[in-house]
């Protein structure tokens, strides 16, 4: 369906925003009653246009495997519930919304992409020097950049498909480059579709470089996103956002090939997860999980409106508690920092004695003193 308002008169945009509200009044009673019945709460309050647009629109979600989100979720024995309190606030106004956060302890050096396609550099030492960075650009796919600022696409399809959002990346010992494409349909732009349709449209992948070979390793993931390559360098952990969970990928031993638990049912969406090198991973969660959202994963009524609000009138702001869950080598919770007053934490990365949180909101990084702010204990 035509997103350009040029296709519709004034009053015509208006009519369908009308319609759009009155699917949103009647969800929220829907919620609030928990009842699903669709239609007769839309023609409740004359609706009856607002039921034609919803059948006559495309957008087909799908049901999610929700007995998989099905039990206690999460939880940690220590808790920092005001993340903020203390942090300082590292380059503002400078990082546009830096999504991820990646450390060279070679170098000193931080590097974070932002939203306005510039890759840069955070000092953390003195004795700071420059380094190849490989970059996951969610437009262009997997890049090199040298010292001197040369780009190189490695590579940007798989098996004949073009990456539409690449997404995270890691790279072994051995210098085999781990990456996810978190939707091979929607691109960054649209990505919100991609967690109201509920298919698995990602994929993890990894790029040889001396054989310049791109294979998928796993294929159906629900918005495939962070990884990171375990220190024994058997296995790797990568984060499914929508199913609210992270899975550990065998790259060596007789499970060679398998995916296996890791951690499930979080308490939030993962986006990014990093290895602190002291026994620690640390999962970025973007959001807490809503009333509104879980319904929403269980019902594809929702989720189609959900689609349809975003294409007319914007996606819904629901996101709050965004924070950082880590977790020991074997998935089990450690300390849980988060903030009411944060949203969309995309990367948490422990560097010495502090934490670095990148997002793809503020035009910072957060910097908190885990001595002297640390999760305190819940019991």
């Amino acid at each position: 369906m035509c997103r350009s308002s040029s296709y519709f008169s004034n009053s015509v945009i208006s009519t369908i925003n009308q319609l759009l509200h009155c699917l949103i009044y009647n969800l929220n009673r829907l919620i609030v009653l928990s009842i699903i019945q669709s239609s007769s709460a839309i023609l409740r309050c004359g609706g009856a246009a607002a039921l034609v647009l919803y059948q006559l629109d495309s957008f087909d979600p799908a049901p999610l495997p929700v007995h998989e989100l099905v039990g206690p979720v999460a939880t940690s024995p220590k808790l920092n519930e005001r993340l903020l309190r203390g942090s300082k606030l590292v380059g503002e106004g400078s990082l546009l919304a830096p999504e991820d956060v990646a450390y060279d302890s070679k170098s000193g050096l931080i590097y974070t992409g932002c939203t306005d396609g510039w890759i840069k550099r955070v000092t953390v030492n003195e004795s700071a020097t420059e380094s190849l960075v490989i970059v996951a650009d969610a437009d262009k796919g997997l890049l090199s950049i040298s010292e001197e600022g040369k780009v190189e696409v490695l590579t940007d399809e798989a098996e004949g498909v073009k990456f539409k959002l690449t997404d995270c990346v890691d790279i072994a010992t051995d210098g085999i480059i781990y990456f996810t494409d978190a939707s091979h349909k929607y691109s960054l732009k649209h990505l919100a579709l991609d967690f109201f349709e509920g298919k698995p449209n990602g994929r993890l992948m990894s790029y040889d470089p001396t054989t310049k070979r791109t294979k998928v390793l796993v294929h159906d993931l629900y918005f495939a996103n962070g990884i990171a390559v375990s220190p024994d360098q058997n296995h790797l952990i990568f984060c499914e956002t929508t199913m609210r969970r992270c899975r550990k990928y065998h790259l060596q031993g007789k499970n060679k090939g398998s995916v296996d638990k890791f951690i499930d049912r979080l308490l939030g969406m993962p986006d990014n997860i990093r290895y602190d090198g002291e026994g620690l991973y640390w999962i970025a969660l973007a959001t807490e999980i809503t009333p509104f959202w879980d319904l929403a994963v269980r019902q594809p009524f929702i989720r189609k409106v959900l689609a349809i609000m975003y294409r007319y009138v914007g996606r819904p702001r629901t996101e709050k508690n965004s924070g950082v869950f880590a977790v020991d080598l074997e998935g089990k919770p450690v300390a849980h920092y988060y903030d009411p007053g944060l949203s969309l934490l995309s990367t948490g990365i422990k560097i010495g004695n502090h934490l670095y949180c990148g997002s793809v909101v503020y035009p910072y990084i957060i910097c908190l003193n885990l001595e002297q702010h640390p999760a305190q204990p819940t019991s």
